[in-house]
């Protein structure tokens, strides 16, 4: 899936397309405005790319240590404060869908 379907999948479809990983779950409930079914698609799996996204779901939420935790399990280092919430939002997804 390129990141321009990926975008055009979070403006149509009601839910995440079955394909997508953890992490992709995550980014697309988060885009769709449900924190609590990113959180949850985030935890479900234990990978370092779920924790990303996790780590990410927590600097949004504004709790930067927890944050911290997971960008370390996520071998990542937490962005600082002028990066903004899009721009990490959109360097994951592109990372995750290997574009």
């Amino acid at each position: 899936m390129s990141f321009a379907e990926f975008r055009q999948a979070i403006a149509s479809d009601s839910v995440p397309p079955a394909s997508l990983s953890p992490a992709l779950r995550a980014l697309w409930h988060d885009a769709r405005g449900s924190w609590e079914d990113a959180h949850a698609a985030a935890q479900s799996d234990s990978g370092p790319d779920a924790a990303w996204a996790h780590a990410y779901l927590h600097r949004k939420e504004g709790d930067r240590s927890n944050a911290g935790y997971w960008y370390r399990r996520a071998g990542r280092i937490m962005p600082d404060a002028s990066v903004g919430f899009d721009a990490e939002w959109a360097d994951l997804a592109q990372t995750l869908l290997r574009e």
